[in-house]
């Protein structure tokens, strides 16, 4: 075990954060491109290439997950608790599992167009994703006011609070109307794709804060 992974600089442990969270904004836009694309025949060519390209960078800030959990409990000593990072962490590393759900649906249940509500969603997890990346890249930046942080997380959960109200909005006109077994059937997909969708924003919010709670530790 060498003497830099005993000793790690603490900019060490926040570019393992930033690395992470920029995999997340990376994902959030491309399944956002797939959720824009959704019945627009030019667009249906890159479909396959959008799922690839999320599954990509979970795949990605996995590697990044699994170094940082490496470096966390061969150190003697962390800039934070080890316990809020190894929280914060999978707290992130979630966030990539949840986009992934939302492309992985495409596919599995045959999606072919996007409402105005998805789309609003899919805007919202970007919008999450960057903030959040944003928090991660100011925890360890020196220059940056914790308050500025804690109001970036809140603004997370404000996003996630807006994404239920689309997706409530979004359901509510999905069942609002009677229709054969098809129609209904395409209405319980698309109820699973809005709640796909909420879970990756509402993953966002959780890891947001996580990053509070470092706030409060090191307050």
């Amino acid at each position: 075990m060498s003497s830099s992974n005993l000793l790690p600089k603490r900019a060490e442990f926040f570019a393992f954060l930033a690395a992470h969270t920029d995999r997340i904004v990376a994902g959030a836009n491309a399944t956002s491109r797939l959720v824009n694309g959704l019945g627009n025949p030019a667009a249906a060519a890159e479909t396959a290439t959008l799922i690839e390209e999320v599954n990509s960078n979970a795949t990605s800030a996995d590697r990044i997950k699994d170094d940082f959990v490496q470096i966390l409990y061969e150190a003697f000593t962390t800039p934070i608790s080890r316990d809020l990072l190894h929280t914060l962490i999978l707290d992130l590393d979630r966030v990539l599992a949840k986009l992934q759900t939302v492309a992985d649906a495409v596919s599995m249940y045959g999606i072919t167009e996007a409402t105005s509500e998805n789309r609003a969603m899919a805007a919202l997890a970007v919008d999450a994703c960057s903030r959040l990346n944003k928090a991660a890249i100011g925890m360890g930046d020196t220059k940056q006011k914790p308050e500025d942080v804690a109001k970036l997380c809140h603004e997370v959960a404000d996003a996630a609070t807006k994404a239920g109200q689309a997706m409530s909005a979004g359901v509510t006109r999905l069942f609002a109307k009677e229709g054969d077994d098809a129609a209904t059937i395409h209405a319980l997909k698309m109820n699973r794709f809005y709640f796909a969708q909420y879970s990756a924003i509402d993953a966002c919010k959780r890891a947001s804060r996580s990053i509070e709670e470092i706030l409060l530790e090191t307050a």
